[in-house]
């Protein structure tokens, strides 16, 4: 009683109205992870280009992460993947030939499978290999797939994109080239290299004096994978 007759005798408000539906005022802290600036940076730089982004689980089954992608069970292909392999329900490792992504190539298989050409999506995740954990190599990285699938399409609409895509990334004023390689799932293949954004191209340590950073695999999707998507 004696709190109400304080509240009921205090003089009325005088100052501006209290919104009390208002949301707190607070304060921003921390920042994105610099791989989550990056991937969004990659996404964004695509995006420009028509291209979707797609996802696809981090346990895969043989099918998805070999053997639609042209890598026959005997293939000396996949020992370069070094795959962890998940223990099955009966406790024997790979039983039911699950394993954990070596590549995000695996969400390519599952695109072309669910739906028709033409196709133009991007596939960013977390991929694993059993390898040495070292300043440049872990067992866990990040790869960002990318996919195009229509008539007409040539290795000049490749390489352009590449070219495009590095120098939106890194600066106009980087270079890259592409050497041949081979890769199960593509036919022709090729390892593309920018100029090394430390030195120039002059040489150090980052580029290991070569002038050049290899940054990514590439290539046009084999046609036995086509054939396998449907």
């Amino acid at each position: 009683d004696e709190l109400r007759a304080s509240v009921e005798e205090a003089p009325a408000h005088s100052g501006p109205a209290i919104d009390l539906s208002a949301p707190a005022l607070t304060t921003t802290t921390g920042s994105l992870h610099p791989l989550t600036v990056v991937r969004q940076r990659i996404v964004d730089i695509f995006a420009r280009l028509g291209y979707t982004v797609s996802q696809g689980p981090e346990v895969e089954d043989d099918r998805h992460n070999f053997s639609a992608l042209n890598f026959p069970p005997d293939h000396p292909a996949r020992d370069m993947q070094d795959t962890f392999f998940v223990k099955g329900a009966d406790g024997s490792s790979g039983s039911d030939g699950l394993a954990l992504r070596t590549h995000t190539s695996s969400v390519q298989v599952r695109v072309m499978e669910a739906g028709k050409p033409p196709f133009r999506t991007i596939s960013p995740g977390r991929v694993y290999r059993n390898e040495a954990i070292s300043a440049r190599a872990h067992c866990m990285f990040h790869q960002v797939e990318a996919l195009y699938v229509d008539e007409g399409v040539s290795f000049a609409d490749l390489k352009g994109t590449l070219d495009h895509f590095t120098k939106s990334l890194f600066g106009p004023e980087v270079n890259i080239r592409m050497r041949p390689s081979y890769f199960p799932f593509t036919e022709p293949s090729a390892e593309v290299d920018m100029s090394c954004t430390v030195c120039g191209g002059s040489g150090c340590s980052l580029c290991k004096q070569s002038g050049w950073v290899e940054i990514m695999g590439c290539g046009m999707v084999d046609p036995a994978v086509l054939a396998n998507c449907g």
